[in-house]
């Protein structure tokens, strides 16, 4: 008899603007305390905030521009460049806007590609917002999301249409684990060869992933589903780097014992 396969990395993404298109990677270097590089480095203001950038404050996803409550920005395909942080966006295959999230200038063409664009969809000036270190995350804490595709088919089972993984916007995506497995694994350390990931918490679902990533449609309703079969909104979990290094899709994932007291 053959082993069986241990579960997998199937796909690592990072999004540098938070709400706009996921990019695929081929592989990952992993920081002790930090999320992927570049990953919601970046935020669009939807109204003043108060956003501080010399003193860089966890804020709450609405006050950005989001695929919660914004789901037209799924229409845009963008592109971030790590050498030049020049930031495309294009619409219907032509690009629309381009800039340097780095300098004033190039944030101004990003704010008004928005602003001039989108001005009936949205509630206040866009601003494009960065601080070193921070990250724009759902939550207050510096993590990596990680979604068992197994839990994706046993909700495509539950709406009964297939459902995008690409939805869930994980940094990475596991094949090989039975589904909500991944509960299972909370305050458990995982391990990626060298890296170890700490998981922290379960991710609880927002509207954001009734819209179809490839068509912009609002056209399921998931977590209502999972309230209604489960009892909970939750798919998916955080965990936060403990040991750097690098990861690459291919790789094993595989849940280390806990230790006994």
């Amino acid at each position: 008899m053959t082993a069986p396969k241990p579960p997998e990395i199937t796909g690592i993404y990072r999004y540098p603007v938070k709400g706009l298109t996921p990019e695929p990677l081929p592989r990952a270097a992993l920081t002790a305390g930090e999320t992927l590089l570049f990953d919601r480095r970046y935020a669009i203001e939807n109204g003043p905030s108060g956003f501080d950038p010399a003193e860089p404050k966890w804020l709450p996803k609405p006050h950005f521009l989001m695929l919660q409550r914004d789901g037209w920005l799924a229409a845009l395909q963008t592109h971030f460049d790590d050498a030049s942080h020049v930031l495309t966006i294009r619409h219907n295959g032509a690009v629309a806007a381009q800039g340097n999230l780095e300098t004033a200038e190039g944030r101004a063409a990003i704010e008004q590609f928005f602003a001039t664009s989108y001005a009936g969809q949205i509630k206040g000036p866009p601003k494009v917002l960065t601080s070193p270190g921070h990250s724009f995350s759902d939550v207050a804490r510096k993590v990596v999301s990680i979604i068992n595709l197994a839990s994706v088919r046993a909700i495509e089972n539950m709406v009964d249409h297939p459902v995008h993984p690409l939805r869930f916007r994980a940094n990475l995506y596991v094949e090989g684990w039975p589904a909500w497995h991944e509960f299972d694994l909370l305050d458990r350390t995982i391990a990626i060869g060298d890296v170890r990931l700490k998981v922290v918490k379960r991710i609880v679902r927002c509207a954001a992933v009734n819209v179809d990533p490839d068509t912009a449609e609002r056209d399921l309703a998931i977590p209502q589903a999972l309230q209604r079969r489960l009892g909970h909104g939750d798919c998916g979990i955080y965990a936060e780097v403990t040991t750097g290094g690098s990861i690459a899709v291919g790789d094993a994932i595989m849940a280390e014992q806990p230790e006994l007291l």
